[in-house]
């Protein structure tokens, strides 16, 4: 037990912010290139109320992932009050590796989901909805997406777990959260802004994008879920 809280403390001792920022960079990534959200945006910005609603989703989404990092940087400092350093460096390691196994599950899903040659892929039903979408409505879609979606939760409990287990200031923890959130929202923000400026000149570059991206969306997060879960199995480790 006293070496495995030796390794938790080794791995999680104080850290530079942009040594902690590139620990949660494979995480950011792995919530941005999610080809539904996106998809779902494009179909968003493709409709008559394209501008107000894709800045609702974009509002949403950003509050979900701020929600959920927050809360779970605030959860991980109160055990570290309660339990200790040690014990609380501990647990977040036993949290990556298990989150890193769930991830792997949730990659071999993917892949198994992933469309055969010649198929046509199938959207998801709430995608039917997106043309008569109100804006209170793509604040939640928003919300529900990057906050509660299982993959982008898992990755954001992960990363954020991660950032609080650094033992950096409160304004650097925040300052990191903030750039993570930001990173993992670019696929996002982008498009909005894109949008916003190019107005209907964006239309068939978008509609392309949608269309690879829901032919190749399983093998893309797969690939992703793969890499990520295989990344957190790793940190897990440092326990034994």
């Amino acid at each position: 037990t006293l070496d495995r809280s030796s390794a938790a403390s080794d791995v999680y001792k104080r850290q530079p912010m942009l040594t902690v920022l590139g620990q949660v960079l494979p995480e950011a990534i792995g919530i941005a290139l999610s080809p539904f959200p996106i998809i779902g945006l494009i179909l968003m910005l493709l409709s008559k109320n394209a501008r107000k609603n894709s800045l609702m989703f974009m509002f949403g989404w950003l509050a979900g992932l701020t929600i959920v990092a927050f809360v779970v940087v605030a959860l991980v400092n109160a055990g570290r009050i309660v339990a200790g350093e040690s014990t609380s460096q501990t647990g977040v390691l036993w949290g990556k590796l298990l989150l890193g196994i769930a991830l792997l599950f949730l990659a071999f899903r993917n892949w198994k989901k992933r469309p055969k040659a010649g198929e046509q892929p199938e959207m998801p039903k709430w995608m039917t909805t997106i043309d008569a979408v109100q804006p209170s409505r793509a604040l939640i879609l928003g919300v529900l997406l990057s906050g509660v979606n299982p993959k982008n939760l898992l990755l954001n409990v992960a990363a954020a777990g991660t950032i609080a287990a650094a033992t950096l200031t409160t304004t650097e923890t925040a300052l990191v959260t903030i750039v993570f959130i930001l990173i993992s929202s670019i696929t996002i923000i982008g498009p909005v802004l894109y949008v916003q400026i190019a107005g209907e000149r964006a239309e068939k570059g978008l509609d392309e994008l949608k269309v690879w991206l829901l032919q190749h969306n399983a093998a893309i997060m797969a690939v992703l879920l793969l890499v990520i879960g295989v990344k957190l199995i790793g940190d897990g480790l440092g326990l034994f």
